[in-house]
């Protein structure tokens, strides 16, 4: 199974490819980060990370596509930004057909790090260490892409596995 983690940005949108063997082995494939032009209009900007996405989608042809969801306490205007290349995130997904998992930050920091309140240098070292990578990925924004696709790999084994209570 193959899983795309993507943490969205309008200026920065994380990247992130597992393969999961059919024995739960995880390989990474790929990290890396989306940038787009911040000084063209917002539109521009959305039209070109849907493009990069259906290209990556079209490229390594991800089963599932893990997707975080927003939260934002503060900053109104990135949160709108952030919203907005997510929208164009899930419109580029669903049009490929690819099954689509969401998570929150807290889901997401739990399933990696055991803390919801963890940092990022701790999701980063924690997904060096399940990865088994030489050195942590980055930027941050990547790194969180992987730990998506790690999330989505979790999620999928605990979808499949026999209920206790039908045993």
């Amino acid at each position: 199974m193959r899983i795309l983690g993507i943490d969205p940005g309008l200026t920065r949108a994380g990247i992130g490819l597992i393969d999961v063997a059919p024995d739960g082995t995880i390989t990474p494939l790929e990290w890396m980060i989306i940038t787009t032009d911040h000084t063209l209009p917002t539109h521009a900007r959305l039209l070109e990370l849907s493009r990069d996405i259906e290209e990556i989608l079209d490229q390594y042809k991800p089963d599932t596509a893990v997707v975080e969801k927003l939260f934002f306490a503060t900053n109104s205007k990135t949160a709108m930004a952030t919203a907005e290349a997510r929208g164009a995130i899930l419109v580029s997904v669903a049009k490929c057909g690819i099954e689509i998992v969401e998570a929150t930050p807290l889901q997401l920091k739990m399933s990696i790090t055991g803390d919801g309140k963890a940092d990022k240098k701790q999701m980063q070292m924690m997904v060096q260490r399940i990865l088994k990578l030489h050195s942590m990925p980055e930027p941050a924004d990547a790194a969180d892409a992987l730990a998506l696709a790690l999330y989505g790999a979790y999620t999928s084994a605990s979808r499949t596995l026999p209920s206790l209570t039908s045993r």
